[in-house]
This record gives C-alpha cells, structure tokens and sequence, in this order.
C-alpha cells in the first residue's frame, strides 16, 4: 500500500497518538495469541494426546474445585479465555475510535496480498459471492470438522472388538454406530461454538475483524445448515441403534445423573422447525412465518444445554453468552420510543423518515437500523439503511422505507394518505455497522444499485461530502450507477442531499457523476416528473427520546465492563452455590445431585448477572447523558407540511432553489430505455485504485463481481460489503 500523509497538522504522531496505537497492538496481539489458543485445544481435543494426558492434568488443575467441581474444567478452559478475547475486542474498538485520521493507507493499482485475498473467488452457486479469504476459512473449518470425526472415530473404533461389543449386548457394527453417533454431536458442537457470533449485533468480534453483523449473516447461515444436518444426522443415528437393540424407550429417557435423551429431541425438533422455514420459498413468501419460527433458538439451546449438561455446554456456550449480552440491550434499548421529526413522500412509493438523533451518538456510513411501529405491528422489526451522515446531520438520522411489502405498504399508506398522521410511536434497535470505513483509501468509488439499493450509498456519498467540507485530505472521484425501473424512481436521487446541513454550494473537492438509467421507459412520463415530493413533520411528545447509544459516547468499553463483570458475577454466585449448597451434597461425584437442577441453576445466574449489570450500566449512562438528549425534544416548533419539485424533469433546473441540488442535477446523465452496460462503465473509471460497491439484484451483484475477478483491470476493489437481510 501507498501512505498517503493526510494535511491536518504535523506529520509525525503525537504521544497520545503513539499511545493509543500501542494499546490497540497490544489487545490484538492478546486476543490473537488467546484465540489461537482456543483453536489449539479444538485441533487436540479428539487426539489421545488430549483425553490421556492433557485433560486428566486440566481435570486435576480446574476440575477438582470445591467451588466449580467438574464444570470448571470447561468453564476456564472455554468458556473464559473467550469471554476475554470479546472484553479485550472492546478496549481494542473503542482506541480504535478513538484514534484520529493520521494518514490514509491508499490501494496501489494491484493492492498487494490483502486486495487479492479479498477478491471475490466463487460469484455463482449456493455460497453466493465469497472471496478467497472466506474460501480459505470455509475451507479450515470444513478441515477441523473432518481431522475431528476421523480421529475421534478412529481412536474409538480401535478399542472396539466383537468381544467388547458382545459384552454389552451388541453386535459390532451396532457398537460402532453407537460410537460413531455420539462423535457426531461432537462435532456439533463445534459448529454451534460459532453459531450465535454472527447474529450478535453489537458484539466487539465481529467489528474487530472488520465485519458487521449483516455481512455475517451468511457465515449463520452456513453455520446453520451444518448444525442442524450433523445434528439431525446424530439423532438418527441414535434411533436407528435404540431400534436396532429393541430400546426404543430409550427416547423417552430424561437422565438426572448424564445426557437426557428426551431433552435431546426436543431440541432436535425446535431446530427442524426453524431449518424447514430457511427454505428459500418458505422464506420469500411467508417472511414472517420463518422469523417467529426462529424465536424457537430459545427453546433449541434450552434444551441442548439440558441434554448434554451444563459442563459439557459451556465448550459451545460463550458465542451464545455474547450472544445473550447483545440481545438483552436490544431490548432495553428498544423500550425508549423514539421522535420523529418528518418524512418525505417521494412519486415511487417511497418515503425518508428523519429520526431526532443524539449528536453524540456517531455511526458509519451503510449502518442499518431497524425499526418498529406498533401501531402496525408489535412483534416485527424491520431493517433499514441509513441514509443520513453523523458528520453532516449531528442532530438527525434518516432512513429511507420502500413500498414493497405489507408493513412498509401499511406505512407508506399511513402517511401519504390526505389526512397524514401527525403522531407515530415509533420504537429502533441500532445503529449497526462497520467500526471504521476505509473508502478513503480508494483514488475512485464506483457504487452500483438497482432500485433501493441505492439507499446505503447515500450515507457514504454524505459522508464523504461532510469529510470534505471539514477536513483538509483528498476526496475520492465518485461514480454513481443507478438503475430504475420507471421514472418515478427518479426521485430517489432528491435524498442523495440532506434537507439542511451543506453549505450554499457542493465542496470543490468533491467530484461526484451519477449515471441514472430507466430500463423500462423510452423517456420521461410527463406525470413522474411534475409530482411534488411532499414534507411534513410530526407533532413531539415529552416521552420522546433521541435515538442514542443504549451505552452511551464510550459505548465499546461499556460493553466490555458488562461482559467482564456479568461473568465475574457469576463465576462469584456459582462458586459460593457450588461450596456451600451442591458439594456439601454431591462431593464432586456427579451422582448425587440432579444434572438437571444443577444446569437450570447455571441458566439462571447467568441471566440473572447479565440482565444485572447491563440493565445497571443502561441506567447509569441515561441518568448521565438523558436529561441531555431530552433537550432536543421539548419545546420543537412543528413546520406546515411542504412541498418540493422533483428534481429531474426536463424544465426542473428553473425551479430548484438549492445550489447543491442544481450542481447535483448537472453531473447527472439520465439514460432511458436501457440497462447499464457495467462492463464498460466499470472499466472506464480511472485510477490507480477503485473501490467498487453493489447493492441491487441477486445478477447485478453477481455480474459486478465476476467483473473485479476477471482480471480485466487490476485496479478494481471488490468490496466485499452485504447490504441486505
């Protein structure tokens, strides 16, 4: 990479600069060396080596406590160096945060190893597009799922004869489809370890490694697909060997001293249930089936940890502590209602929706929020991408709602309708989104979108507008390939500026093009072009609240405080239930007292300490920080209802008032009647480095794809960014 020093004071880094750099070295280094570590013992743990000599010498370390009997062996050699890598992930974000913008790290034309491995390898196929990096990890996973079934089955079969097998009543190959099913779950196990981690919004992992939460959706996905077919597999096995030995009640069979084969297949159920409704059709046209089916998680990891116990689940059970974490916050966050100060109704059905944000409260460009309005629906959240700037909109966060399904229709209906309403509660969870974004690096951005896909490049065009306008580095040249179906759509370009926040004309430092085409009309239906685009505000209400961080300004080193300190409350509580109430009973055999009582007693401290202390830290910051944001809310003057041209009819330059509108207009070229020819357009972009987006249909992403990975011009970056749920 070329280091491109940025024009904002001295070259050379400050002390604190140089401080905060070290901090965010050393965390790495610890979360890295503590991560591969964990991996380590996965890689071991089938082997002999591990069962004879490492586990015996872990059991005698951690399992012998009178404090945590046999579940500290897992509790500590799991479940805390985990539970340290996310603590450390969020000291490492929020210095990262913190750091200011230094120097950019600009993409040479061929962008070195990290651009290649980032490249899409595979853009067709069931995996959707993946990039080689994702290929090699995919890859690595698939290998330690296979090193651990062959080794376990191998060192087991080894200890299997026809005489031991006829010892117990069996015949050899039903002793091996015993062995066999039982390292099945196993397997598992490991599968389910990662399963929660990429549906925890606000998780530190994810973003420590440059994710988000809807780019990762795909990894739950394959995740899941694993889980529930070596977990169905295992089941099968299980009641093929039961039939086989004639012990079919065995599935009724709820052990209090080892593994609940009944707990087992409730589980199994609840995870069918929620597998069956993942089918694509299923999924597209009963959306709302398959998201209250997954609401079944709960029931499926209830009764998992019931059926292998709480000693053996603490292995796969801190993704799902993070997990838990991120979801009671949601929650308490999604309590506040939220005030809305105005929409705007676009010709194509569409609407901008602008929340009262706290100015505090800063978020990146493509963050989602999700969003519910009971008086539609109390259960369903929606996601949608921000559209507006925390740099050029400190006091404001907008997002744009398409009519397309039932609720949006609902609401579109709503507010459009010739008596709006003046009042909406309104309820979100978010902002989620990337930590940092590096569009800097780039000399060029191509953003590519079909219809409301164009929706998250607004955010990075504002973004790079107010960057601009306050800080003194290069801008890169922005292409932006828009295609519509009818003209109405047009209008969607109006949001591509904010109501307020520019100054009186578009920076001279910002070389924007927009490419707009319309591939279903052969010109301009004199109807779409002379439809106003109507704003109206609504009325506040002293129970409003700004949509701020659940957490507040130092929000990452707040999560780290409940991560650490929840599990510090529980280890405490259940290391003075264990010496005081359980051993005095069980003395550390596992005999004596009930696996189950002893496991629904772990579940409820742990949701006891994590509810405690977020719910502590929530109150605390809204004690510091609300009377603050409830300035914002009181004493709001509500504008009339306005209306505005649209902007792209053929005689609209006479009626736009706005400067940064009109130059807007003027770098637009509207082509009607046909498709983007992306090829070319893409090729054509110069540079030494272009950053290239998509957001749109399942081919134009696909398409744009195949084209960074074709070699044609060395000089694109494929971004690797999901923008849809």
């Amino acid at each position: 990479m070329e280091i491109i020093k940025s024009n904002t004071g001295d070259s050379n880094p400050s002390a604190g600069e140089e401080f905060t750099d070290m901090i965010k070295g050393v965390t790495k280094f610890l979360m890295m060396a503590i991560f591969l570590g964990t991996i380590m013992l996965w890689i071991m743990m089938p082997t002999l080596t591990y069962r004879n000599k490492w586990l015996p010498h872990m059991r005698i370390k951690f399992g012998a406590s009178t404090y945590f009997g046999a579940t500290g062996t897992t509790l500590f050699m799991f479940m805390f160096p985990m539970m340290v890598v996310a603590s450390l992930g969020c000291v490492y974000l929020h210095f990262k945060k913190r750091k200011s913008l230094h120097h950019i790290d600009r993409e040479t034309k061929k962008g070195g190893v990290w651009s290649a491995l980032r490249k899409p390898m595979l853009v067709k196929g069931p995996l959707g597009i993946v990039s080689v990096t994702e290929i090699m990890f995919l890859a690595m996973f698939v290998a330690l799922l296979l090193w651990s079934f062959i080794t376990y089955v191998r060192n087991n079969f080894a200890t299997i004869t026809p005489q031991s097998a006829a010892a117990l009543g069996q015949s050899l190959w039903q002793a091996k489809l015993h062995s066999a099913a039982l390292r099945l779950g196993l397997i598992g196990n490991i599968c389910l370890a990662f399963l929660f981690l990429p549906v925890a919004r606000g998780s530190s992992l994810l973003p420590a490694v440059g994710l988000t939460s809807e780019s990762s959706i795909k990894y739950h996905i394959w995740l899941g697909h694993m889980v529930m077919t070596i977990f169905t597999v295992h089941g099968l096995c299980y009641i093929t060997y039961w039939a086989s030995m004639h012990e079919l009640s065995q599935m009724l069979m709820w052990g209090t001293e080892d593994i609940s084969n009944l707990a087992g297949e409730i589980a199994l159920v609840a995870g069918l249930a929620m597998w069956a409704t993942t089918y694509p059709t299923i999924r597209r046209r009963f959306f709302e089936v398959f998201f209250y089916t997954h609401y079944l998680y709960i029931v499926f990891m209830l009764f998992f940890v019931l059926h292998v116990g709480i000693t053996f689940a603490f292995i796969a059970f801190p993704g799902f502590y993070i997990f838990m974490v991120d979801r009671f916050l949601r929650f308490l966050q999604s309590r506040d209602n939220i005030r809305l100060l105005c929409a705007r109704i676009l010709p194509s059905d569409t609407i901008e929706v602008t929340f009262s944000k706290n100015p505090s409260l800063v978020y990146t460009p493509t963050s989602i929020l999700f969003v519910n309005i009971p008086s539609i629906s109390k259960l369903q959240w929606h996601p949608f991408t921000i559209t507006s700037s925390s740099k050029l909109e400190p006091e404001k966060l907008s997002v744009v709602i398409k009519s397309e399904g039932k609720w949006s229709t609902k609401l579109y209906q709503a507010l459009s309708s010739s008596n709006p309403i003046d009042r909406l509660a309104v309820s979100v969870e978010g902002p989620y989104g990337p930590a940092s974004t590096d569009f800097l690096r780039h000399e060029a951005l191509v953003m590519v979108s079909g219809g409301s896909g164009i929706t998250p490049f607004i955010s990075v065009i504002r973004d790079l507008i107010a960057t601009s306008q306050n800080q003194k580095c290069k801008i890169p040249k922005i292409t932006l390939i828009c295609a519509f179906k009818n003209s109405s759509e047009i209008s969607m370009l109006d949001l591509v500026l904010p109501l307020s926040g520019l100054q009186t004309e578009l920076s001279s430092d910002i070389n924007i093009k927009i490419e707009a085409f319309i591939t279903r009309e052969k010109e301009a239906r004199s109807e779409a072009t002379t439809e106003k685009i109507k704003t109206f505000w609504f009325k506040p209400s002293l129970s409003d609240q700004s949509i701020s961080s659940i957490l507040g300004p130092n929000s990452w080193l707040w999560l780290g405080a409940i991560l650490s300190s929840s599990f510090l409350i529980f280890m405490i509580i259940i290391g003075i239930i264990t010496r005081y109430y359980i051993y005095p009973i069980d003395h550390n055999t596992n005999k004596i007292y009930s696996l189950t009582s002893k496991t629904i007693i772990y579940i409820l401290v742990i949701s006891v300490s994590i509810m405690a202390t977020s719910s502590a830290a929530m109150l605390w910051n809204k004690k510091k920080y609300g009377n603050i944001e409830n300035k914002q809310v009181q004493n709001v003057d509500v504008p009339s209802p306005t209306s505005s041209p649209n902007s792209w009819g053929p005689n609209s330059l006479r009626e736009i008032e706005s400067s940064p509108q009109e130059s807007l207009v003027q770098c637009t070229n509207l082509h009607f009647g046909e498709r983007p020819n992306l090829k070319k357009l893409l090729l054509d972009v110069g540079g030494s480095s272009v950053g290239v987006l998509v957001c749109g249909p399942k081919k134009m992403r696909q398409e744009v794809a195949k084209i960074c990975s074709s070699g044609l011009a060395e000089n694109l970056h494929f971004e690797s960014i999901s923008f849809s749920w």
